[in-house]
This record gives structure tokens, C-alpha cells and sequence, in this order.
């Protein structure tokens, strides 16, 4: 398996992180239809591949968004899910928003919990983001579980945050800080 190292961003033992591109359409849409149901009503990954194209060309070309596949090393690299890092402010606040989903063939196997394990020290490191916030659902306990796993802490409950699904939703908001070093430089 260290000979697909290459392939990725940044790898654990049985996930690989890797930038989206336009060769992924068919397969990311396959996942995302054959997982509607694990993803309702929190997630809407796109389902067709011109969504696709406008989804990932978002991600990949805005420098305040930053998206991943997670792709199962020990499944010949399939793709097993996605984090994405969207509303990335630099300067003094150096933040963003997390949002993820794992497809259903991966999901329940702890690939996520994984994939943030190996995203953190790479926001924190080569991105230079100080914070990451990722806003649930009260009722979505498997995604709250997820980032308790990873580290974060809840900080606030906000009514009607985020417009999901045809309504204006709560969302608790959980957080983490990158780990305490010296302050970085001043950039002039």
C-alpha cells in the first residue's frame, strides 16, 4: 500500500486524502445517489455530474474553500466520502467551516473519524488555519459523535443558522484550535 502514497494530500494507515477533479464526476455521483438515504435531511452532495462539475470547480478554484476525497486505501483507492473546508478567512482570524459525509458502503467502518484525524494536522500545518468549526444538526448524532471523536468542543447552540432543506435549521456549533505554539510572524 506505501505505493499509492503518492496519489494523496496527506494519508493514514487505511484513508487518503486527495484533491477533487473532473474525473471523479461518475464515480462521486454513483456514491452520492446510493447514499440519499444515510444523508437525509443534513447532507446534499451533488447527484448528477454537471452538479459535480459546479461543486467541485468550487472547490478547487476559491481560495477560501478547500475540498478532499476520502478514498478507502485498502478498496483500490475508491471513494469512501469528502471534507471540505469552505468560508476560510485568513489574517488574524485564520478559520473555516468544516462539512463532510461518508458515502453508505464506508459508512460505519471509521473512515471519517480517520480522514479528520489525518485532515487536522494538515488545516493546521500547510493550510496555516488556527480554527475549525463545524456546525450540526441537534438531531444528527452520528455527525456530533464524529467530531467529539476528533477533538472538538462544543461552544454554542444557534437557532436558524444554516437554510438546509427548504427551512432555516439549528445548528450547535462545535470547534477546535490548532495545538498552542508560538504566535506565527506578522505578515506585513
Amino acid at each position: 500500500m506505501s505505493e499509492d502514497l503518492g496519489r494523496y494530500l496527506v494519508a493514514g494507515t487505511r484513508v487518503g486524502l486527495r484533491a477533487f477533479a473532473p474525473d471523479d464526476a461518475e464515480e462521486f455521483t454513483a456514491r452520492a445517489r446510493e447514499s440519499r438515504e444515510l444523508h437525509r435531511p443534513w447532507l446534499f452532495p451533488p447527484c448528477t455530474e454537471e452538479a459535480y462539475e459546479v461543486y467541485a470547480g468550487a472547490l478547487t478554484g476559491d481560495p477560501a474553500r478547500a475540498g478532499f476525497l476520502v478514498c478507502a486505501r485498502d478498496d483500490g483507492g475508491r471513494i469512501a466520502g469528502f471534507v471540505n473546508i469552505n468560508n476560510i478567512v485568513r489574517g488574524a482570524f485564520r478559520s473555516g467551516a468544516l462539512g463532510y459525509g461518508a458515502f453508505v458502503h464506508a459508512a460505519g467502518r471509521g473512515l471519517l473519524t480517520e480522514a479528520l484525524a489525518v485532515l487536522l494536522p494538515y488545516a493546521f500545518g500547510p493550510l496555516e488555519l488556527h480554527r475549525l468549526e463545524a456546525n450540526i444538526q441537534p438531531g444528527n448524532a452520528a455527525s456530533r459523535a464524529l467530531v467529539r471523536r476528533a477533538g472538538f468542543r462544543l461552544e454554542g447552540f444557534s437557532p436558524a443558522m444554516l437554510f438546509v432543506d427548504g427551512a432555516w435549521r439549528d445548528h450547535e456549533r462545535w470547534a477546535i484550535t490548532a495545538p498552542e505554539t508560538e504566535a506565527p510572524a506578522q505578515r506585513l
